[in-house]
């Protein structure tokens, strides 16, 4: 997979099959491929998903829930971006038919050590723009009549839809070429000419630009490409049941979340279908893609350990960790974390469903990338944390990814 001589005396003469080049079919990916069509007409995209189809990862096993924005520091991409992306997401499936509802959500204290983290939720909902209902227990029962807490907020814009729906459109309005079952083995960059890629199949695309919407295994392609990431994806995975007595429930009801962790808690969400889904759990998964425990990868496990910032994660977080493997192995312990908010369910209520896998960014010295994380190298973009709140994102991460791309591909021409 190499360029030919005269292709680098003479950088007209390089075939390219695109000009943008984007690695990963999920929601991101897509809709960055949407933007860059939608601002600069005519650009030639194309997009490699190694899966059969889109939204296979994280898009696709996600709870579906709108954010609001509440819980993200003010000022940050992920709080600029949840705010502005719930409005243009609730519009754009209102203008393609695709299922959704604005359902509001509550966010339940339901122990008095949890009332000053709800106080500061409330704060920091008016700082991010986000109209905040405080209740009393007794008016929790106004949305919830089976739930039960100390105190409660609710938050109207928080909503729920078909993110796999999304990801469909996306890819069918982008005009963009969508090539599946493409995975990436090898890239071949060069800063004078572009990037040729090669999938497991042989196949080479040749670009002027790449962009990296790998999710899962967005640092490897980074490497791939010769970019130092600066990070690792710690995959985790979330556990999920199905309420059987869905009645039990309105609409979406969240714990006050721990501001030391990325992760929301167990929450009980009525989805678009008028299934009820509970979790998720948060444990550490033994493979990129391990929607079980019986799913070892022993490359990937091996790569997880030797990065640095995993020790130094577990030695930070291991009181916290325990408790969500315990949560994990025995569903009696998964009934009791539900019970607090929900005290009518048992066991027997609960089925499980299925799992997904957060890409979580991890630094070196074991800081959780709490932020979207965007990087630039030469004729790349990645996009190197992007888990939620980032399908309720997607618009506007996908216009800032596209805003890169464009300048890079500018100065490339």
């Amino acid at each position: 997979m190499h360029y030919r001589n005269r292709e680098v005396v003479q950088v007209r003469k390089v075939a390219y099959d695109c000009d943008v080049l984007v690695i990963g079919g999920g929601i991101v990916g897509l809709s960055t491929a949407y933007a860059i069509t939608r601002r600069a007409p005519g650009t030639q995209v194309m997009v490699l998903e190694k899966e059969p189809g889109p939204a296979r990862h994280q898009t696709g096993r996600n709870s579906g829930v709108i954010h609001s924005g509440i819980y993200y520091r003010p000022g940050s991409l992920k709080a600029r971006y949840a705010v502005r992306g719930a409005a243009e997401l609730v519009k754009f499936c209102a203008e393609y038919d695709i299922a959704h509802a604005v359902t509001g959500k509550l966010i339940v204290a339901t122990d008095r050590a949890e009332l000053p983290r709800l106080h500061a939720l409330v704060q920091r909902g008016r700082e991010n723009g986000i109209p905040v209902r405080e209740l009393g227990a007794a008016q929790i029962a106004e949305y919830e009549p089976e739930v039960r807490g100390l105190a409660a907020i609710h938050v109207g814009t928080t909503g729920v839809c078909d993110f796999v729906g999304v990801a469909h459109r996306l890819a069918a309005a982008s005009g963009a070429e969508l090539r599946y079952g493409a995975e990436v083995v090898r890239v071949d960059r060069r800063p004078e000419l572009g990037v040729a890629v090669e999938t497991a199949d042989g196949a080479v695309v040749r670009a002027r630009v790449l962009v990296n919407c790998a999710g899962l295994r967005c640092d490897e392609v980074a490497r791939l490409t010769g970019d130092d990431p600066g990070m690792r994806i710690i995959p985790f995975r979330g556990e999920y049941y199905d309420l059987r007595r869905p009645e039990l429930v309105n609409g979406l009801v969240y714990p006050v979340p721990d501001p030391a962790f990325p992760f929301l808690g167990v929450h009980l969400t009525r989805g678009i279908d008028g299934t009820v889904h509970i979790g998720p759990n948060a444990v550490p998964a033994l493979a990129r893609e391990g929607y079980g425990w019986g799913v070892v990868r022993p490359r990937e496990l091996g790569g997880t350990l030797a990065w640095p910032g995993a020790w130094q994660l577990a030695r930070r977080h291991w009181r916290y960790g325990a408790g969500e493997l315990r949560r994990s192995v025995s569903k009696g312990a998964f009934t009791e974390a539900v019970r607090r908010l929900l005290p009518a369910v048992t066991e027997a209520d609960l089925t499980p469903s299925a799992a997904g896998v957060r890409a979580q960014a991890v630094l070196r010295d074991g800081t959780l990338v709490d932020d979207f994380l965007i990087r630039e190298g030469a004729r790349a973009v990645h996009v190197l944390n992007a888990p939620s709140p980032a399908a309720t994102a997607s618009l506007p991460i996908g216009r800032e990814v596209a805003r890169r791309v464009l300048r890079v591909l500018g100065e490339a021409r």
